[in-house]
Formats: C-alpha cells, structure tokens, sequence
C-alpha cells in the first residue's frame, strides 16, 4: 500500500493501530504522551501534524506510511536498513515474485488495462526489495548483530 497524500498516510497509519493493534486515536495520543486527544483528531483531520509527533505517531501506530508517503512525494524510495545478513531461500522467491508481479503490471498499463497507481505501487516495492538486496550485499562483509532475531 502507497499513500498518495499526507492525509492518506496519516490515515492510513490510525486504520493500522486500530486494526493490528486495538488502537484507538485515544489510544495513539496517550501512547504518543498527548494530554488531549482532540489535537490528534484535528493533525488528522487537516493533514498538518508537527513534525516533532511524525516519529511518535508512528511508533504508536506500528507502521510508517507518513514516512513513506514523504520520501516517495520526493521521489525517494525507502528501504529498511540491511545488516549484511546471509539471504534465505524465502528473499529470492519475494524477489523473484515482485519482479513478475510489477512487470506484469507495467506491460498492461501500457496496454490499457492496469491503473498508474497499481503499476506505480508495484515498480516501487520491487525498487525498495532490489536496493535493500544491493546494500544488503556491501554489508555482507562486516555484518551487524541481528537483535530483531
């Protein structure tokens, strides 16, 4: 999923708390440390949240759309940070998938029967999965300890 405005991402952020977590907007600005939720209702409501909540609305959320949604708005693809770790059968086979899928995608927008959000969506999972396999291998060398293990 690819937000495609900051009210978007920001929305879409809240229906992941609520729907992963049980996290209501109440819940999002206690977890935020809010002391009125009302404030959060109104950032969401018109799109212009401070940026000293971006981080902390999202942690409290558990996702990153507005993160995605800002670097994609400037033509940046984010990939989460590699730690050189040695690749799993299941890495190549997602690899191997996103290619079809957004290749496939590509080849009917030019056709006519696939949306430019859908296409766009696809080439920009792929791009982030290929680029993440690309810094994954300069890390190879000196790896990182793995703590999310």
């Amino acid at each position: 999923m690819q937000p495609n405005s900051l009210r978007h991402a920001l929305e879409l952020c809240k229906d992941h708390a609520l729907e992963k977590l049980n996290r209501s907007v109440p819940g999002i600005a206690s977890e935020m440390g809010l002391a009125d939720h009302w404030s959060l209702y109104k950032w969401l409501q018109n799109g212009r949240m401070p940026l000293c909540f971006l981080i902390p609305y999202e942690n409290a959320c558990g996702i990153d759309f507005v993160s995605r949604w800002l670097a994609s708005s400037k033509g940046r693809v984010l990939i989460d940070m590699p730690t050189g770790r040695n690749l799993r059968e299941t890495d190549v086979v997602e690899l191997h998938n996103g290619f079809g899928q957004a290749l496939q995608l590509l080849t009917s927008f030019f056709k006519g029967d696939a949306k430019p959000e859908d296409t766009t969506a696809a080439l920009t999972a792929h791009l982030a999965q290929v680029a993440w396999h690309r810094a994954n291998v300069e890390k190879h060398t000196t790896p990182e300890l793995d703590f999310g293990q």
